[in-house]
């Protein structure tokens, strides 16, 4: 053993070795033990040099995080190894490919993910974006990157009172915005919950203490009561011949803060500070027949909340939890969560991705948890997305509760809660959702925007017409629907320009200016866009107007003329220069909320967004809406600590924003003519129909339609086709 080490250190080393194997999830065979000891030495001399800030040999770090990945996640050898070693490459002189040599590819792998993760902390741009991108991005090698990365937090956490103040901060709302909900996604509960308390102890120091102090004062009472509550059903369990454990705790101080806020209430106002886990050892083949009959027996002894039945064995969560859940009213009229678990429900909830793979059957279907990793990386295959994208992507998937629906045959589709039948569709196939005209819920027709809910049936409706529209992003929830989305815009924006491209060299010719280059220079610079696709795009779907084509041609032959004129009178032998102002962006409005509302607003000095940016708007207590880019050094701080006042805010393009008027028709009712209207409408014009209504009596009829339009002159050339239609004999601006 190394020699800057002294007598003292040297036996906590042996002793936290032993530690670390006495606890393993996994049963080690002579062979892994030898290994992790040839891990546990290089890491020991490796380390031998470095201290951390509390003075402790720098080496104690991955000692713990191996024990953390042994015991409470419960993973292997390799996983333990790396852990050991996860830090040497990044800080001392050994390389990968010495790693490798000693130990194998895999660990190597998992060596290098982890290196090029703790990378990115010397980055001084949009830091949790980059790391949680980077980690996501991991799932194509080796999942366990991720879960040695949130065992390295966690320890960091627990340790982090010896870190700078101002660190503290940082860390800990990085920690609540990427590695708690991570750990929850991945089934390690117990490490999401300690890492969402610590991460509130050093954002928010005093309400946690607060908390924790109103927690520890009513300990003696609380301790009583659940001793109360369980020798109750104690002895209805012991009669039905069940074996069980009854273990009570006080919910996590996080959770309790997050009900306080959600519901508006003070502390001593939280009615369930505290749950009941029954563990019980499974009588029968069917674990949820043993299941039920406890929660018959608790609930023969204490009413239960009808609203708060949690049944996740029928319908796993799609980590892998799995256990009954009720809130019954207990005695001195308190009401308890109760929480019902056999031992391997217990082992899933515990130790999450490890313990699920162990009880999977080779036969078994696909796992949820493996269905989750693929969904990450239909998303990793959006490779133009930014950082932030990115995360704003994975994280919708992370941070939203899940709702079961089924296919009209009774498949079931987990999908987040908030999410819409376009959501649904997408993750039935993606041509589903690329041609989906309507849905069908519960028999139903809806909008496509509707809320879907568990227990709902959904039918999509296809049409081979159809096609994704910009108005999809409004209300698609999942990753996958909003990438796949923006991918089928981006091809349709290129053929649209193609169109385009030819519509603007006849429009210039009838105008009498010549189709070059420059000219198609002149002109982005004239409309203040930025590419010449831009251009032609706008051209294609009738944005630019004929009167401003002829408005660029007038500008330009009344620039010509001033050269001209300045050049017969001879002021000056200096070429004139025409310069337009060109902006660095197509986005020139900022809106905000899901109804994307106009507001007042100031730009935020911290980050100086500018058009394009992607934003959040903050509300201020005295200065209003405050804007901020979205890797804004502060956005962590602001969304850990002040979540509720964060507004979603975008730029988008005015030209391209579309505005609901009301059309009125009238005339004489021809076979056919409400089809000839609506071809008209959405195949020749490209125009949404939002509403539709035609009255028909006695050989006359009379109709009110809503469309959506890009501007006044797409309105007019809609409302002088109308006109041609045969039978069609008024149609005007209805209000």
């Amino acid at each position: 053993m190394a020699e800057t080490y002294n007598k003292e250190e040297t036996k906590e080393l042996a002793r936290r070795y032993k530690d670390m194997l006495k606890g393993s999830y996994q049963e080690l065979s002579s062979d892994d033990k030898k290994l992790i000891r040839k891990a546990f030495d290089l890491a020991v001399e490796a380390h031998k040099d470095q201290r951390r800030k509390s003075g402790e040999p720098y080496v104690y770090h991955p000692i713990a995080v191996a024990k953390i990945v042994a015991n409470d996640i419960g993973l292997g050898t390799t996983s333990i190894i790396a852990a050991l070693l996860h830090d040497v490459v990044e800080d001392t002189e050994y390389s990968l490919e010495y790693i490798e040599k000693e130990f194998g590819k895999k660990v190597a792998v998992i060596v290098d993910g982890l290196t090029k993760i703790s990378g990115l902390n010397r980055e001084t741009t949009s830091i949790q974006a980059e790391n949680y991108r980077k980690m996501l991005l991991t799932l194509n090698d080796d999942v366990r990157v991720i879960l040695i990365k949130i065992a390295d937090r966690y320890h960091n956490m627990k340790t982090l009172e010896f870190m700078p103040i101002e660190k503290q901060a940082r860390i800990a709302s990085e920690t609540l915005y990427i590695y708690a909900p991570l750990a929850h996604r991945l089934g390690l509960y117990s490490i999401k919950t300690d890492l969402e308390d610590l991460g509130l102890k050093y954002t928010e120091p005093e309400i946690y203490n607060d908390i924790l102090d109103k927690i520890n004062e009513s300990k003696e009472e609380r301790d009583q009561y659940i001793a109360e509550f369980s020798k109750i059903i104690e002895k209805s369990l012991l009669e039905e011949g069940m074996e069980f454990e009854i273990k009570g705790r006080p919910k996590s101080i996080f959770s309790i803060r997050r009900k306080m806020m959600a519901q508006g209430v003070e502390f001593d106002e939280v009615y369930d500070k505290f749950a009941i886990r029954i563990i019980y050892k499974p009588k029968s083949k069917d674990e949820r027949h043993d299941a039920w009959k406890i929660y018959s027996i608790v609930t023969d002894h204490f009413t239960p909340n009808p609203i708060r039945l949690r049944d996740w064995m029928t319908q796993p969560k799609s980590t892998g939890y799995e256990a009954l859940h009720t809130t019954v009213m207990g005695p001195k009229g308190q009401w308890v969560e109760v929480q019902i678990r056999s031992e391997r429900m217990n082992e899933i909830a515990e130790k999450g991705y490890a313990a699920h793979y162990k009880y999977k059957n080779t036969e078994e279907k696909e796992s949820s948890i493996e269905t989750w990793l693929n969904r990450l990386k239909d998303v990793l295959e959006n490779t133009d997305a930014n950082a932030t994208d990115f995360v704003e992507n994975v994280k919708l998937n992370l941070y939203s509760k899940e709702i079961y629906t089924f296919t009209p045959n009774g498949q079931i589709k987990n999908l987040p809660k908030g999410s819409t039948p376009i959501d649904f569709a997408f993750a039935v196939h993606t041509e589903v959702g690329y041609h989906c005209r309507g849905a069908k819920v519960n028999g139903k027709l809806v909008p496509l925007s509707k809320e879907l809910n568990s227990g709902d049936q959904v039918e999509i409706i296809t049409s081979p017409n159809q096609k994704p529209k910009l108005q999809w992003l409004d209300y698609a929830v999942t990753s996958r629907a909003r990438t796949k989305i923006k991918n089928s815009l981006k091809e349709d924006e290129k053929k649209m320009g193609e169109e385009g491209r030819e519509i603007l060299q006849r429009k210039l010719k009838s105008i009498k200016v010549t189709f070059s280059e420059k000219t198609v220079n002149d002109l982005v610079n004239f409309f203040k866009l930025k590419t010449s696709l831009d251009l032609f795009f706008r051209v294609g779907n009738g944005t630019i107007t004929n009167q401003e084509l002829k408005d660029f041609a007038a500008q330009q032959s009344g620039a010509l003329m001033s050269l001209l004129k300045g050049k017969i009178r001879k002021k000056s032998t200096t070429p004139i220069v025409i310069e337009d102002e060109i902006t660095s962006s197509k986005y020139d409005l900022l809106v905000f909320g899901k109804d994307e509302e106009r507001l007042k607003y100031t730009m935020s000095k911290c980050c100086n967004a500018i058009p394009g940016d992607k934003v959040f708007g903050f509300l201020t207590i005295n200065e209003g809406i405050k804007v901020h880019r979205e890797d804004c050094p502060n956005a962590i701080d602001m969304r850990a600590k002040y979540g509720y006042r964060i507004m979603k805010a975008k730029w988008i393009d005015s030209s391209q924003r579309e505005f609901s008027v009301n059309i009125k028709l009238a005339g004489i009712d021809n076979v056919g003519i409400v089809n000839s209207v609506t071809l008209l409408i959405s195949n020749s014009m490209h125009v949404n129909i939002q509403r539709i209504n035609i009255d028909t009596e006695d050989g006359y009829f009379e109709g009110h339609i809503r469309v959506s339009v890009k501007n006044n002159e797409q309105l007019n050339i809609l409302v002088k086709n109308l006109k041609k239609i045969d039978g069609v004999m008024v149609v005007e601006r209805d209000g």
